[in-house]
């Protein structure tokens, strides 16, 4: 649970925006969805976020223990990261977020967008959330047990 100190508010929503709420945060929780796990992968995203905002961000999920990471047993130098429990929980709010866009945007998507739109039409939210939330879980799995090996 996340220890919340100087919040400008007692409203709920008002306090997760103030933990997720900026810019880049979402999008790099999206990114380890998407099973991008270091620096570099989160630099070449398509939104190209600057590595001082990246740092940033990162450094901000791990203080409130959103995301962990293991270093790369072969080079030290390369931070594995990935999604704690806390961090895949906001897969609902994702998921949301990707269907509103969708519903309400007059935009062109990225292809991978477009295809997760065909995969889960017609398909139960919860069914998809329990799901991708399994599967990363799994992911996840896979890679604390290949950098502690």
């Amino acid at each position: 649970m996340i220890k919340v100190k100087d919040n400008r508010s007692s409203c709920p929503i008002s306090t997760a925006l103030e933990i997720i709420g900026d810019q880049w945060s979402l999008i790099v929780i999206r990114d380890l969805f998407l099973e991008r796990t270091t620096f570099s992968e989160f630099r070449n995203s398509p939104e190209k976020i600057s590595t001082n905002i990246l740092t940033d961000r990162l450094n901000k999920l791990l203080s409130l223990d959103l995301i962990g990471y293991v270093k790369n047993p072969k080079n030290k130098k390369i931070k594995i990261y990935y999604l704690k429990d806390g961090g895949i929980e906001l897969y609902p709010l994702l998921y949301e977020l990707s269907l509103w866009s969708k519903k309400n945007l007059d935009m062109k998507f990225h292809p991978l967008s477009i295809d997760w739109y065909k995969a889960i039409e017609g398909r139960k939210p919860k069914e998809v959330i329990s799901e991708i939330s399994s599967s990363y879980k799994a992911f996840r799995k896979g890679i604390l047990n290949e950098m502690v090996a």
